[in-house]
């Protein structure tokens, strides 16, 4: 049997912030919630997989007993089939400031990347425009993406470089597109600084030059009020089992603004997304509005346990929700400077909290070590080259004590 891990000891008085802080939380009551995980003392990872909450639990055993077990192929009928369409319409809403009839949930994160890029690309063809925008220090999978979309379609890439502690600004995109740019990818929130990007200017500055805009809401949604709709945004994707607590390999969505679906032609032609799956027809015929972007058979048993999460917050607010995160991180950097500069930790992310996401950004050249010792100590942040320890924090189910508990298990770590 593991011995349980011993808690760093954390100076008195940052306890004691840590204490009034979650005393005054009016969200602190939700954290009951979610399920508790014996030897972990502080989860500061919820940027890359959210806690499960403990109603998913049951939620799973109903949908085996229930519409699979008990209703079987039947349940197609009675709500499976428009499940993609639901509940993309209800992450719409809750989290995204978009309409009804523009999301989808479907497919991984990546394949969602590829295709409504490659869509946004087809639809631009006939203008003429042959190079994609994209910055150097986005996440690996949509660079990937892009690299491979140009190979394929012999583009330009036009790359963008930000300053290692911020993200990409307006001046920037406003300067790299012109009548060549087909397509903007960028990242709502910076994966490695947490930088949060100036949507609706950077859309803008975009659509200036005659270019779409897709956004990766991968770190966001969940995390910060969006606007897609009032914004102008083109196209957005994000993943589900960050901040939406959908559980490891949850479905992606993507938002199409209505505004271009009926242009946007579906590169994975999938019966899903035929005007009539069960015809069985000899042609592909896209269904009308987003419907057209589904390609298989939907991820019933992955929808389910995102549920949960959106239920959670339609009843707090994406308002409070950003609040408690501004806190959080407020908290997190705030000891980082008091107990880890003195080791040579820098902060690597936005100080201004308006352009600040969910997480906070360390750096130190012993941090890769680190990691995998904090792990063992049952503190449990994530690495990300060449220095980065990330302290990710999920409004609705970190504490400020859980922060103050990390932080100190780093300080220990660095003292030796």
């Amino acid at each position: 049997m593991t011995a349980a891990p011993i808690p760093p000891a954390v100076p008195e008085s940052i306890a004691a912030r840590a204490a009034i802080l979650d005393a005054e939380d009016p969200l602190a009551a939700h954290r009951d919630a979610f399920v508790t995980t014996e030897g972990v003392l502080a989860y500061l990872d919820g940027n890359s997989l959210g806690r499960p909450l403990k109603a998913t639990r049951e939620r799973l055993v109903d949908l085996v007993d229930g519409a699979w077990g008990d209703r079987l192929i039947r349940a197609w009928d009675e709500g499976w089939m428009d499940a993609p369409t639901e509940l993309g319409d209800t992450i719409a809403r809750v989290c995204l400031g978009a309409a009804p009839g523009q999301t989808i949930v479907a497919d991984s994160t990546t394949v969602m990347l590829y295709k409504l890029a490659r869509a946004a690309l087809g639809a631009q063809a006939d203008a003429g425009r042959d190079e994609i925008v994209i910055d150097r220090d986005n996440f690996p999978t949509d660079r990937f993406i892009v690299e491979g979309l140009a190979a394929e379609h012999d583009l330009t890439i036009r790359w963008l470089s930000a300053p290692h502690d911020d993200g990409v600004s307006v001046a920037q995109v406003a300067e790299a597109v012109s009548e060549r740019t087909a397509l903007v990818l960028l990242s709502a929130i910076a994966y490695r600084s947490g930088h949060v990007a100036d949507i609706p200017g950077i859309t803008a500055a975009a659509h200036d030059a005659g270019a779409l805009v897709l956004w990766d809401l991968s770190h966001a949604t969940g995390a910060v009020e969006l606007a897609l709709d009032a914004d102008g945004v083109d196209l957005a994707v994000g993943c589900t089992y960050k901040y939406l607590n959908g559980g490891p390999g949850a479905p992606a969505f993507g938002y199409v603004a209505r505004r271009h679906q009926a242009a946007f032609r579906q590169p994975i032609q999938g019966w899903m997304g035929a005007a009539d799956p069960f015809a069985m027809g000899e042609a592909y015929q896209p269904a009308s509005g987003i419907r057209r972007m589904i390609s298989g058979t939907p991820p019933v048993l992955g929808m389910a346990p995102m549920r949960d999460m959106l239920e959670l917050i339609d009843s707090v607010g994406m308002a409070a929700v950003r609040a408690k995160s501004r806190a959080l991180t407020a908290f997190a950097v705030e000891v980082a400077e008091e107990l880890l500069a003195p080791y040579g930790v820098v902060v690597a992310t936005p100080r201004d909290p308006e352009v600040r996401g969910g997480h906070v950004t360390l750096d130190h050249p012993d941090f890769k070590a680190v990691t995998a010792r904090l792990w063992e100590r049952g503190v449990i942040p994530d690495f990300r080259p060449p220095h980065g320890l990330r302290v990710g924090l999920s409004p609705l189910s970190t504490s400020f004590h859980e922060v103050a508990v990390g932080l100190a298990a780093i300080a220990e770590e660095l003292a030796g």
